[in-house]
Formats: C-alpha cells, sequence, structure tokens
C-alpha cells in the first residue's frame, strides 16, 4: 500500500481563499463594534486570519466592509 504524504484535497482549498488589504471586521450590525481594521484573510471554511496569525470564529464576525462594490 502507498500513502501519500499530500493532502487530499491538495491546493483546492485555495481557490476559496478571500484575501482583502483594507477591511474593516465588525462584530455587530450597527458598526460600533470594530473587531480589526487592515489586512485579512478569509478562509474556505468560514473563519477570518488576520496577519498576527489570530482567528477570528465565524460567529464572532457580524460582517466585513471590503470597501469594493
Amino acid at each position: 500500500m502507498v500513502i501519500s504524504s499530500e493532502p487530499v484535497w491538495g491546493n483546492a482549498m485555495d481557490d476559496f481563499v478571500q484575501e482583502y488589504q483594507n477591511a474593516i471586521v465588525y462584530a455587530d450590525k450597527e458598526q460600533g463594534t470594530v473587531l480589526h481594521e487592515g489586512e485579512v484573510r478569509i478562509l474556505a471554511n468560514g473563519w477570518v486570519k488576520l496577519p498576527t496569525g489570530r482567528l477570528f470564529s465565524p460567529d464572532a464576525v457580524h460582517h466585513i466592509d471590503t470597501g469594493t462594490v
């Protein structure tokens, strides 16, 4: 039996990752609580990754303004 050391999904998950340079991450609808401003990476599973390596759960984030329409 041969077992590969490569991930099963390969790089396919990278197609679902979104990166933004100037985003604002909000915790509430009223935009009163800003969790982060700046670069973010939205992973395929919905988690938001910051440049510091910190992750925000999809449950903690209400919405993200990316500055694009």
